[in-house]
């Protein structure tokens, strides 16, 4: 079927890539029994596509019910879903089936999968896994032959990693993955979508559609819209019906639009670590190491100022630049041979050290420390990257993707 007819039959705006794309693939696995995850932020329509999927399907003449799973008590959830026996529970007077049970050979809707009880997440894999399930406070087993779509707004991974969300039952859900793109990311569609809704409640409230004006029309695409496609629609009956012009202009627009920056200023970019708690540990390594350093140093400095003051030759000056290359391999400018041979000299020709005396600014970057610490442990160990991951107390893999992001 062409995708502008199955459009206009679900009331689908839009001609955005994105859009388009996600209802192809809705249409394309709609005969099969395959289950689908769809994905997409608050307010991007997700409940159109398991209409659709449901209504090409070989069960369109089956039941279709929408579960909002956010809105049913964790107490209940399991209760709604599968059924239970009379007293099972306190106020479980009579037996009652599930919403599984109930629609034997059509189409459920999971939205907000994601808000579903661990507990819960074990039954329903279960049904998805084997087609049986238990009524709460039953032991004997049923059967459903049930097609299951899956929605959410949250990244499934992410509660994966918090143990919030079972990676066996994401993977049975995501079979066939659907992606609902943001609002601010389907261009001219933004438009399209208020002209719909202006006319929609122009009809409704029985008054003549508001337009706007040209300014008022950048705003409206430039703008970021974080509650998508619902929010445009409760922005703009509010014009519809508060707004004596029915020609709204930009400084009109903006009183609604109170979050609205003009100027889209560039995002700072975040780098995500692959080991928050590797990255705790070489940053504790890393501290103890600047503290420690900073009392070598001065501990050094004061070497070389006895060494000067003593009157010591070249070879026992040559001795102390020695020790402190050890140390750093770019040894401080305080300490190379022309400065000290230049401040013998002031010394003996002016007795007031405080004129040849030199300090150097040291780096306190990080980074910079721990660059130089990798490239220590790699010369120390002949570059064997095994035995330098343990002297800096970090896993191998976590040094090799040091080396390649500071390209040593």
């Amino acid at each position: 079927m062409d995708i502008q007819k199955i459009k206009q039959r679900f009331g689908i705006i839009g001609n955005s890539f994105g859009l388009n794309r996600a209802i192809d693939v809705a249409f394309q696995v709609s005969p099969t029994d395959l289950s689908v995850l769809i994905t997409g932020e608050s307010g991007t329509g997700k409940e159109s596509f398991p209409q659709i999927i449901h209504n090409f399907s070989s069960r369109k003449h089956g039941k279709y019910i929408p579960v909002n799973c956010g809105a049913i008590p964790d107490g209940t959830i399991d209760s709604e879903l599968f059924g239970h026996e009379k007293g099972s529970f306190t106020g479980a007077h009579d037996s009652r089936q599930g919403y599984f049970e109930v629609a034997d050979n059509g189409t459920i809707f999971l939205d907000e999968v994601a808000e579903l009880p661990l507990s819960t997440q074990v039954r329903l894999l279960r049904v998805l896994e084997s087609g049986e399930f238990l009524r709460v406070g039953s032991s004997k087993p049923q059967k459903t032959d049930v097609r299951v779509i899956a929605a959410t707004n949250v990244d499934l991974v992410r509660l994966i990693e918090e143990n919030k969300f079972r990676e066996d039952l994401y993977y049975r859900l995501n079979t066939v993955p659907i992606i609902i793109p943001p609002l601010k990311e389907r261009g001219d569609d933004i438009y399209l979508l208020f002209r719909k809704f202006a006319t929609d409640f122009a009809d409704r409230y029985r008054m003549p559609p508001i337009s706007l004006g040209e300014e008022a029309r950048k705003i409206l695409s430039n703008y970021e819209w974080p509650g998508n496609v619902r929010q445009l629609k409760n922005i703009t009956e509010q014009l519809s019906v508060i707004e004596e012009d029915r020609i709204i202009t930009a400084d009109v627009l903006k009183k609604y639009l109170p979050d609205y920056y003009p100027n889209k200023l560039p995002a700072i970019y975040k780098k995500e670590l692959v080991d928050e708690k590797t990255f705790a540990t070489e940053r504790e390594i890393l501290y103890k190491f600047l503290f420690d350093m900073k009392g070598d140093l001065n501990n050094l400095k004061k070497l070389v100022h006895e060494i000067i003051d003593k009157g010591a030759d070249i070879d026992q000056i040559k001795n102390a630049n020695h020790l402190i290359q050890n140390f750093d391999q770019s040894p401080p400018s305080f300490i190379n041979e022309e400065n000290i041979q230049s401040k013998t000299i002031n010394k003996i020709e002016d007795n007031n050290i405080e004129d040849t005396e030199e300090f150097v600014e040291e780096s306190l970057s990080l980074e910079d420390k721990e660059i130089e610490l990798i490239r220590k442990a790699l010369d120390k160990h002949n570059g064997k990257r095994k035995y330098a991951a343990q002297e800096l107390g970090i896993s191998e893999r976590t040094l090799y993707r040091k080396i390649k992001e500071y390209d040593i």
